[in-house]
Order: structure tokens, then sequence, then C-alpha cells
């Protein structure tokens, strides 16, 4: 694993990091990881294009609920 030395940091910054970190049960080392981690994550066009591509494969498997419960309701 790579490493990161991020210099110059407003000492508000550090504060309020820390605190996140106590509040969460982290320390600021884990609580940095964690931010960058998910910044760094997929983007929201990457998102829209996962969850398109989900909904079409679902969308072939699935039956209608709404026409399985007014049949249903018709018993």
């Amino acid at each position: 694993m790579a490493d990161i030395l991020i210099r110059g940091l407003d000492d508000e910054v550090v504060k309020r990091l820390k605190q996140r970190a106590d509040r969460d049960g982290r320390s600021l080392h884990a609580e940095t990881k964690r931010i960058l981690e998910r910044a760094a994550g997929r983007t929201l066009g990457e998102s829209l294009k996962s969850a398109h591509a989900w909904r079409k494969k679902l969308r072939q498997r699935a039956t209608d609920s709404v026409k399985a419960l007014a049949e249903d309701r018709r018993r």
C-alpha cells in the first residue's frame, strides 16, 4: 500500500477530523483513510451506469408484482 503525506493542513481542519473520528470511534488515521477511500470511489456516472445495468438484469427476471397481487385478490 502507498503512503500519502499531507502538509499544511489548517489546524481547524485537523480539529474537525479528530472530532469526527472520536464521534465515530475511530483513530484520526482510520477516519482520514475512510474519507479518502470514499472520495476516490465510484463517480456518479459509474454508479448510475451500474444501477442501470442492475435494473435491466432484474427487470428480465422479476414478475409483475402488481399483476400477481391483483390476481390473488380475485381469488
